[in-house]
């Protein structure tokens, strides 16, 4: 377990000392002390990223993607350590770490990694006489931000382009589960990264995180959170003209038709929103259901909620385990009061768990809340196994309470109708939406959204363009062309 700053290719306590600590959610005892980074630490990580750039952005790129092929290997090969990390300090349970997060974050470099040598510039036919290339040059030093929900996904959902595409990258873990970025940094140097290339500086946003956006020589910052702190790092970046990519909230719209395969819809939607206790910003949190099916749905949807084995997420028959820490524990808690004060009628859930065993960690149970479209608790993201249900009588109605927040990150849909399919994904305001499936991801697919969901995109080419500049060059080919201002 790394508990340790990685700044320069070595690591490093804080310049001042301080520490923090990470805390299991299972039982609330402390995990580790973890080195806190501030100001001075960012400024040295900064400093080692461009001293580092000159050379990681000039080496061939198929040496890039070696390295990046390497580290998904090392990944794979460290799996059940790094899934145990990610469990124990996020609450996750075990099969999915083990299952998905982490196999997930191996795929991602290995995606990129392919990428390096592929990623290709363009030529434009310009006037007669002149040739025109543009390739995409990497930006520089950027600044990453990874939110505490899938920490160990996003580390590579952000650092695999970015290192891709010639960047150097000062990465901020959440100060809530920093273990499995510093263990992947670990890999990297193993693996043979420059030193410099990347460097983890888990801290708070208030102290490392705003001097990461304030950072004049940080090129470009990814951020992905909540919607009000990337309003405040939109502003905070304007002072120094840097990219700013914000991959925010959602209050993802859930549809389904009467002519959907319920047994298919009740079970990809029960995963939609208790999957990782439904700490995701794509989750399913809004079901929208047929009038003439919604009693069939939901006896079938609360009976499956009841039977999920909430547990130590580090038991593998654990299928939900606690929300990640005492704060927002309190946070989801408060969202009963919000439902009730709305008129709404808690159908599943709504209370801790019963089970001693439990009773020191941060768990709630499966909560299904019947509401209108208009209240609180169905406008505003909760982000935990929290979910609203509304019902619908006309597919336009449907798509009218599906686009009414301000929200537009993922929205999905389950129905027999081919037609119906298309039209509704097509009207559907939302960066990214499933067919009869939802919370579907993979490297090449562009992740993010629009509204308050925040703009730019993780993943695919998109994600690379992301973090590259469009450059032009203008060649003369033609000799005999007279110069611009003819004499005589």
């Amino acid at each position: 377990m790394q508990t340790k700053l990685f700044v320069g290719g070595d690591f490093v306590d804080a310049a001042d000392g301080a520490t923090f600590d990470t805390i299991d959610p299972h039982d609330g005892s402390v995990l580790a002390h973890v080195a806190e980074a501030r100001q001075e630490d960012v400024d040295r990580a900064v400093a080692a990223a461009r001293k580092a750039f000159p050379h990681w952005s000039r080496m061939p790129a198929a040496d890039r993607g070696r390295l990046l092929l390497k580290l998904a290997d090392a990944i794979e090969a460290d799996a059940e350590n790094l899934a145990l990390l990610e469990t124990r300090d996020t609450g996750h349970p075990l099969r999915d770490t083990l299952g998905l997060d982490v196999p997930r974050t191996a795929a991602t470099f290995r995606y990129f990694g392919g990428m390096a040598d592929k990623f290709q510039g363009t030529v434009v036919p310009v006037e007669a006489g002149f040739l025109d290339y543009v390739v995409p040059e990497p930006l520089g030093v950027i600044g990453q931000i990874v939110p505490w929900n899938f920490p160990v996904m996003f580390v590579g959902w952000k650092l695999g382009p970015a290192l891709a595409a010639g960047n150097c990258v000062v990465m901020k873990p959440s100060e809530v589960t920093p273990l499995t970025a510093l263990r992947i940094a670990e890999l990297a140097a193993e693996v043979g990264f420059p030193p410099g290339v990347i460097n983890m500086v888990p801290g708070y946003g208030q102290t490392a995180g705003q001097r990461i956006v304030e950072h004049p020589d940080i090129a470009k910052l990814s951020f992905t959170g909540s919607t009000n702190v990337g309003k405040l790092i939109a502003k905070g970046a304007a002072d120094t003209l840097k990219q700013v990519h914000l991959e925010l909230g959602g209050k993802g719209a859930n549809i389904v038709f009467a002519d959907a395969q319920l047994e298919a819809a009740v079970n990809g939607t029960a995963f939609g929103i208790f999957h990782n206790q439904g700490q995701a910003c794509i989750a399913a949190s809004r079901l929208i259901v047929h009038e003439s099916v919604k009693d069939e749905f939901l006896d079938r949807l609360v009976t499956l909620a009841g039977s999920i084995r909430l547990g130590d997420p580090k038991d593998r028959t654990t299928e939900m385990g606690p929300l990640t820490s005492k704060l927002h524990w309190d946070r989801v808690i408060s969202y009963l009061d919000v439902a009730a004060q709305g008129g709404g009628t808690v159908l599943a859930g709504g209370k801790a768990p019963s089970d001693p065993a439990l009773a020191d960690g941060y768990y709630i149970r499966p909560t299904i809340v019947e509401t209108s479209p208009d209240a609180r608790a169905a406008r505003e993201e909760v982000f935990g196994p929290f979910m609203v249900v509304h019902t619908f009588k006309t597919d336009e109605e449907a798509l009218e309470i599906a686009n009414s927040v301000d929200y537009g990150l993922g929205g999905g849909l389950w129905t027999s109708d081919l037609a119906r399919a298309h039209k509704t994904a097509r009207e559907l305001r939302a960066g990214m939406v499933w067919v009869n499936s939802y919370k579907r991801v993979n490297p090449g697919s562009p992740f993010g959204g629009v509204g308050l969901s925040g703009y730019g995109r993780e993943m695919g080419f998109e994600a690379m363009r992301e973090y590259t500049e469009p450059k032009a060059t203008w060649i003369n080919v033609d000799a005999a062309l007279p110069p611009f201002y003819p004499r005589g």
